[in-house]
């Protein structure tokens, strides 16, 4: 709320030497639709969104492949510090990502996590052994917590009009990111087995069977990495001017400012925080336990399914996700306003209704009704006396005058 209200002290008056008011400034003059911006947006989330479920598809066969499981059925357990590890680094960095970002800017938080997908995921994929993978993923998690900064970026760098899509652009693009990583990593490992007309296993792809689909999407990543370096940074470098604002305008600035409420205390967020949890433990859990339960041989009540099945399997459920967001969001986010409108409405009911029992109570008589309040007779009488002594003064000063 204080950079809010500080962002529209300052809607008018730009500085000449802050990137921010640049960028408000060329929103103004801007006319049209924002796309460029907007492709910038999809492009990065993209690329933050593929490394994400690209491994699961042969996450099993690497496992495998690291001979560090006494029996088959163990499998899983190691796969899961692997899986896990990517969302621990990020879960432990997201929040100085946030604070990096608002303090130094978005641009640096950008280059910075898109850069670290084009080193590490290519280390992943060159992975000889578990602690390597590990290593590699969780360093790739850690620097790689952009949500939040490029929603900000998203919402900065468009009209008003147009930030509601903006916003939707992420979501989609982050759909489209589990359709395509799960697809990738599933027809992509492993091209010596799959295709083996045009990989040889004496090749550098068949020597590290998960490198291919880990490097294409370092490819893309790098190619994210060199036109983000072109993109302007929207953090604001100055602070209010005190001078340009009426007193009560310069104090009300500083202490939406300099107000610092426990996000603890903030219900509303930390139930949205709740509910968040509880649908991305669902969704992560969905995504690498079927990916192995669909890996796993049937003589231990798998599937038996290639990696290319998998990714065929993730890439439809994802699909999905992106035709719910597309279609049924909407209509869910109108159900979602008409629910706040009816509780809206219900709640001024009852606070109507209880300020009307108030004023009807003994104690606050309605208009017309004379049942005396206790001490009123004294207050008459003191008021009574008080205009007496007013009038006699008034009086002897009259007379003095005339005399």
């Amino acid at each position: 709320m204080a950079e809010e209200y500080a962002e529209c002290l300052l809607e008018n008056k730009f500085h000449e030497n802050c990137p921010g008011c640049k960028v408000d400034q060329m929103k103004r003059l801007r006319r049209g639709f924002p796309f460029s911006e907007l492709l910038t947006v999809w492009l990065i989330v993209l690329c933050t969104a593929l490394p994400i479920s690209s491994l699961f598809p042969f996450l099993y066969f690497m496992i495998g492949d690291f001979n560090i499981a006494k029996k088959e059925e163990d499998i899983g357990f190691y796969a899961g510090f692997v899986g896990c590890s990517f969302m621990l680094g990020r879960t432990l960095t997201s929040v100085i990502c946030g604070i990096v970002a608002d303090r130094y800017g978005r641009k640096p938080v950008i280059l910075i996590g898109t850069a670290s997908v084009v080193i590490f995921n290519t280390l992943f994929g060159l992975s000889v052994n578990f602690w390597m993978a590990i290593i590699t993923r969780f360093c790739l998690g850690s620097f790689n917590g952009l949500l939040g900064p490029i929603k900000a970026y998203a919402m900065e760098t468009v009209r008003d009009e147009y930030q509601g899509l903006a916003l939707s652009a992420v979501s989609t693009t982050w759909g489209i990111g589990l359709i395509i990583g799960p697809a990738m990593g599933g027809f992509l490992a492993q091209p010596a087995k799959q295709y083996p007309s045009l990989f040889s296993e004496n090749s550098v792809f068949g020597k590290f069977p998960y490198l291919l689909p880990c490097l294409a999407i370092s490819c893309f990543a790098l190619l994210v990495t060199i036109i983000s370096l072109r993109i302007p940074e929207t953090l604001h470098n100055h602070k209010i001017d005190d001078d340009a604002l009426s007193p009560d305008e310069s104090f009300d600035a500083h202490k939406a400012l300099n107000e610092k409420s426990s996000l603890l205390k903030n219900w509303p967020l930390i139930s949205s925080i709740i509910v968040y949890c509880i649908f991305s433990l669902h969704d992560m859990a969905y995504t690498e336990i079927f990916s192995l339960w669909a890996n796993s041989p049937r003589k231990y009540g798998g599937l038996g399914y290639s990696s290319a099945d998998v990714g065929s399997v993730l890439a439809i459920s994802g699909f999905g996700l992106l035709i719910f967001q597309l279609s049924l969001y909407s209509y869910a986010d109108d159900c979602h306003r008409v629910t706040l409108l009816i509780g809206q409405a219900i709640t001024r009911g009852f606070r109507d209704d209880r300020r009307r029992r108030e004023v009807t109570s003994p104690q606050n008589p309605p208009n017309g009704c004379h049942r005396p309040r206790k001490g009123c007779g004294r207050e008459r009488k003191q008021r009574r006396r008080k205009n007496r002594e007013e009038e006699e003064e008034e009086e002897e000063e009259a007379e003095r005058n005339k005399g």
